[in-house]
């Protein structure tokens, strides 16, 4: 089927965006501010001056996994994203199991970037005299996103579009600057030089979490699936423009940040809650004020684009019976998935604030990235898999030893090297905790999704059956050779 949609009631706007739209999804989600404003000193607790060399190494290791997830985008364009992948490549029962871990690392995004936004607000209006509570501000953020996304698509990325050029235009300027003026002690090459990691190639791959945590967003462009112009051609390409120019970015802000600090000034910069600002005050503080707004507009812009694809993985799912049918109830006029929005913004509500309230803003930001990052990388292996059986069976005319086997199995262990480092040796707590709770939410919906299969075998044998209508207005039909089977070959008929 192409539209389920279609007997059921209004689906997604088609041909609402386009290229340019898709990439500000995937770029806006990174987060550009967002992320050397506040990861960088997370992972120098880890790497220290080498910190700059994790994200280069982060950015390689993307660009690899982002190729599996590409391809599968160019194939199989759906508002369900890696829900349908891996439905579709390795069976609905995993396909299940992943769109639960997209839920939880997009559905904690939402909720972390809030907590950050309310503190963060809070200490720059703090600095103008202006004295309002985190909760506040994360209250007032949290009503507009909501309100923006059941407005539609269309006005959800344009704000993105004008927040993601603003703070991008900020970052290249204060670091050109810093780089200019050379720094705390002139240029050097130190920070690109692994050999530099205080602890070796176990700290590496702990500071690669936070890197990784850059990065996650780079697939957002995925789930619009439905509602961009050419979705086969303009999807992947959204994604691969978006993974190197924001990726560009961060290896050219984290030098520059490094260096800013000093080579020796390393313990400064992880103490510093906002190093930006620093640097700021230090080498151009006429550009202090824009440095808190482009903070601001880009955890705001993170958290509207988590919140657009996330609700469109539970659109997807409930308009195929994996979850109740409700949440996949669209409005007539916005075409927006409005019961799954409402949705999202309660879960977020409770989170930022129950978490926020119980840890402070900034933990919360840090616990909740941390979980994410990790629920996020079992969905990157899994498409991965995915794309290597579908084109050796459904897909075998179009395989290519490169880009379906070789690349998706070097993503694959790549992948490996974050989820060691937080494991080995072990951080501190809760830190140390959190790799256990992701493998029992595995563990858990892998049980629903066995138990689902045998109450409703119906519903799994529809898993990642709609796409998107093709590149033309004619709606794709699955040929009979692509009907979703379940995981096991016994089930086949």
């Amino acid at each position: 089927m192409a539209n389920a949609t279609d007997e059921q009631g209004p689906g997604l706007r088609r041909n609402a965006i386009g290229l340019a739209g898709a990439v500000i999804m995937s770029a806006a989600l990174m987060g550009p501010a967002v992320s050397v404003y506040f990861n960088p000193q997370v992972s120098a607790s880890s790497a220290g001056v080498a910190t700059p060399f994790v994200f280069v190494l982060g950015l390689v290791v993307m660009l690899i996994v982002a190729n599996g997830v590409m391809e599968m985008a160019r194939v199989l364009p759906s508002a369900g994203s890696f829900y349908t992948y891996v439905s579709r490549g390795i069976g609905p029962r995993s396909g299940f199991v992943t769109g639960a871990l997209m839920f939880l690392a997009y559905a904690l995004l939402v909720p972390a970037e809030l907590a950050l936004i309310g503190t963060y607000t809070q200490d720059v209006l703090a600095g103008y005299g202006i004295n309002i509570n985190w909760i506040i501000i994360s209250a007032f953020f949290t009503v507009l996103m909501v309100f923006l996304c059941l407005r539609g698509i269309v006005g959800s990325i344009r704000t993105a579009t004008v927040l993601f050029l603003a703070e991008v235009i900020v970052i290249v300027v204060l670091c050109a600057i810093v780089l200019i003026k050379g720094g705390a002690h002139g240029l050097t090459l130190a920070p690109l030089n692994p050999a530099n990691s205080p602890t070796g190639i176990s700290r590496i791959a702990l500071g690669m979490v936070f890197a990784i945590l850059s990065f996650v967003g780079f697939e957002a462009a995925t789930t619009l699936g439905e509602e961009v112009r050419r979705p086969r051609r303009n999807v992947p390409r959204a994604m691969f423009f978006a993974l190197l120019f924001v990726g560009l970015i961060y290896v050219f802000a984290t030098y520059s940040e490094m260096v800013g600090f000093g080579v020796d000034g390393v313990h400064k910069l992880i103490a510093d809650v906002a190093p930006f600002t620093t640097l700021a005050n230090t080498y151009a503080p006429w550009l202090n004020l824009l440095v808190g707004l482009a903070g601001i507009s880009s955890i705001f812009a993170v958290t509207m684009n988590t919140n657009n694809g996330v609700v469109r993985i539970i659109f997807a799912m409930s308009r195929e019976g994996m979850l109740p049918q409700r949440l996949s109830h669209v409005h007539p006029t916005h075409r927006t998935p409005t019961t799954a929005i409402w949705f999202v913004g309660v879960f977020a509500v409770i989170l930022t604030f129950g978490v926020g309230l119980l840890s402070g803003p900034f933990n919360a930001y840090v616990y909740l990235g941390s979980i994410l990052t990790l629920a996020i990388i079992p969905v990157y292996i899994l498409t991965n898999v995915a794309a290597i059986r579908y084109f050796a069976s459904t897909r075998r005319s179009e395989r290519s030893v490169l880009r379906h086997a070789i690349l998706p199995v070097l993503g694959i262990l790549l992948l490996a090297i974050p989820i060691y480092g937080q494991v080995y040796p072990a951080p501190a707590a809760p830190l140390v905790f959190f790799p256990y709770l992701v493998l029992l939410f595995i563990i858990v919906m892998a049980v629903i999704a066995v138990q689902l299969g045998k109450r409703r075998p119906e519903v799994l044998l529809r898993a990642g059956a709609t796409l998107a209508a093709a590149d033309t207005d004619d709606a794709m039909h699955l040929a009979p050779a692509e009907t979703p089977e379940l995981d096991e070959p016994k089930a086949r008929s």
